[in-house]
């Protein structure tokens, strides 16, 4: 049973310091029993962080889309027959109240947690506490996902760095900002619900960039093998520097990663970027 003080004596040993910015992706499975759940989780965190650090995390609500689309944001589909009444009872986000979808029990618990502040997009919004959360989650702009007007970019400038804590690099959401630097990326139409500012709702439309997370895992590996040995873990169970990029260690029983946010998405930017003479990237 990994505790509170377990496991922010592990978070330090993998390199996490006080002051840290640290976008969190998590599988709380992983770790293994903890005591108290999610919340001590978030409590070493910040233990860790102290209170010039600040912790994030991602709060996506791809749920909040029309009923067409439910097959690829909620991974089922519904009868186009009761499209017009599901569209008609789908509530407007709130960011204040709206909880997170498909992202794993953490962010909900940061989310919910008095003093956190969230970013105001419908579909892919960030939660944060701490020190910059005001900053990190202002001005999330309602038609740019998770490109330059949004908190990843801030996070980018802030010289945050990323806890993959029990999960692979497939869900590392950093990598979506190396999408929106890539000239010639195909773009899509996205529609949610939102609130009219008079206490009603309405359907809000929007173009931005066609997300595609399928490569990360590809671009992570890539990452990790260019930044040096590819190891687990040294002699036992002590965090292994890959490189000077990405430290790889336990953080009770999850394997976890953590790494600077900006030389990842740089290397990502690289990686996506068409070959010189191919043309520009395509769906």
């Amino acid at each position: 049973m990994c505790t509170r003080a377990r496991l922010a004596a592990d978070l330090r040993a993998l390199g996490l310091t006080a002051g840290d910015t640290v976008l969190v992706h998590s599988s709380l499975r992983a770790l293994g029993p903890v005591e108290g759940g999610a919340e001590t989780v978030v409590d070493a965190l910040l233990d860790v962080l102290g209170p010039a650090g600040t912790l994030v995390v991602y709060t996506q609500t791809p749920d909040n889309s029309d009923p067409s689309r439910w097959p690829g944001t909620r991974g089922y589909a519904v009868p186009e027959a009761q499209w017009e009444r599901l569209r008609a009872a789908l509530p407007a986000f709130d960011p204040d109240t709206t909880p997170a979808y498909g992202v794993g029990v953490l962010p909900e618990t940061v989310r919910a947690r008095p003093g956190a502040l969230r970013s105001a997009h419908p579909q892919s919004s960030f939660a944060a506490l701490g020190a910059r959360a005001r900053a990190i989650t202002a001005d999330h702009a309602p038609d740019c996902h998770l490109g330059e007007r949004s908190p990843l970019a801030r996070l980018e400038e802030a010289g945050a760095r990323v806890l993959l804590l029990g999960v692979g690099w497939e869900v590392c959401t950093a990598f979506h900002l190396a999408e929106y630097r890539v000239p010639g990326r195909p773009r899509q139409m996205y529609s949610c619900v939102v609130g009219d500012g008079q206490g009603g709702r309405a359907w809000y439309t929007y173009t931005d960039v066609r997300l595609d997370s399928s490569p990360f895992a590809r671009i992570g590996a890539s990452y990790e093998a260019g930044a040096g040995d590819e190891s687990d873990e040294s002699e036992g169970g002590r965090p292994s520097a890959v490189g000077e990029s990405v430290v790889r260690g336990r953080v009770g029983a999850a394997d976890s990663r953590l790494f600077g946010l900006g030389p990842a998405v740089a290397h990502a930017t690289a990686w996506s970027a068409p070959a010189a003479g191919s043309g520009p990237a395509v769906p």
